[in-house]
Formats: C-alpha cells, sequence, structure tokens
C-alpha cells in the first residue's frame, strides 16, 4: 500500500467516525423530504477509465434525466426541497468516502467524470489524466469547480498530475475546505 493509498485509508477512516452522526442526519433527512432512495448511485469514470458506481447523498428529484446538472435545462426544479442545501454545503458528497475505503477515489485527484461525459474523458485521457484515481477534491475544482469549460478543467487536472504531491494534496485539501466554508463557485 502506497503513502497516498494508505493516508487515503486512515483519513476516510477518521472521518468516518467523526462523522457518523451528521451522515446519520442528512440520511435521515433524506428519506423524510422526498420520495426514492436516500443515495443515489451514479456510474463514474476511475483509473484507467474503469466505470464504478459513485454514491452522493440523493440532491435530486428520481426524475432527473441522468446527464451533469449543467446540461439540465432548469436544474432547480429536479432539486429536492433539501437538495439545493445538501449541494451548496458538500453534504451530498460524504457517502463518497465509502469509495476512498474501497480504494475507488481517492481524497484528491481529479473530479471522477460521469460515465458519458466523452468530451472530458477523452481530453483526459489524451492527457494522461485517466492514470490518476479520481478525487473527492481537486486542483480543478478548488479553481472554479462548476463555473469552468470541460477545456480548462482537464488544463487544472494536468497541472495536478504534474505538480501532485504530498504537500500539494494537503494545500488542495485546506483549500476545498474554505470553498466549502464560503460556499464558492457552486452553482446548484
Amino acid at each position: 500500500m502506497g503513502l497516498k493509498r494508505a493516508m487515503d485509508f486512515f483519513l476516510a477512516l477518521i472521518a468516518v467516525a467523526i462523522l457518523l452522526v451528521p451522515i446519520l442526519v442528512v440520511a435521515l433527512c433524506v428519506r423524510f423530504t422526498s420520495p426514492g432512495p436516500v443515495l443515489y448511485w451514479s456510474k463514474r469514470v476511475g483509473r484507467f477509465n474503469q466505470i464504478f458506481l459513485m454514491p452522493k447523498f440523493r440532491s435530486m428529484r428520481i426524475d432527473t434525466p441522468t446527464v451533469a446538472t449543467h446540461l439540465l435545462e432548469n436544474p432547480d426544479r429536479f432539486l429536492t426541497p433539501i437538495g439545493s442545501f445538501l449541494r451548496k454545503s458538500s453534504l451530498d458528497e460524504l457517502p463518497q468516502l465509502w469509495c476512498i475505503l474501497e480504494g475507488k477515489m481517492s481524497f484528491v485527484g481529479p473530479r471522477p467524470a460521469l460515465y458519458n461525459q466523452y468530451d472530458l474523458i477523452e481530453l483526459r485521457t489524451a492527457h494522461g489524466v485517466d492514470k490518476l484515481l479520481p478525487g473527492l477534491t481537486g486542483w480543478a475544482q478548488i479553481n472554479g469547480r462548476d463555473e469552468l469549460p470541460i477545456p480548462e478543467k482537464v488544463k487544472f487536472d494536468v497541472e495536478y498530475l504534474e505538480r501532485r504531491s504530498f504537500g500539494f494534496d494537503i494545500s488542495i485539501l485546506f483549500m476545498t475546505a474554505e470553498k466549502v466554508i464560503r460556499r464558492k463557485g457552486i452553482r446548484h
């Protein structure tokens, strides 16, 4: 087990222990505010373009089309009663700790593309970014998140690929915490 994988695993265990009560509270809130399952499992592209299932707390209605949110004509109409809060607070991302424990994701890396985001997958593959484990957060996330066009996202992913280090990961985690607290770069 490499250093990054060991750190991911032990940090995820600590995070689950600390966040267990908030995770259960969010799960109950999702369950009682809209019909459907608590978790939404989406097909995502992982390392070497392997498809895996990534859980999120469900923030959209069950009749929402399976496309990236920014491609929906009016995404707000698909939000559950607490969906906007879950997304803006990033609480919808907490179940991804499971993927980190499984080794399918890392805390830091490029955000996993949806299986049907062919343009993003193709650009990442052309630049070697597909060799990285996807992350809960990443360099592109803190430099624009939902606001970045795909070529710009890939530019940041490539920069992360070239600069990755333990110190860079730690700084990205701290910058992510600051962005989440300030709710910067989140549209819905």
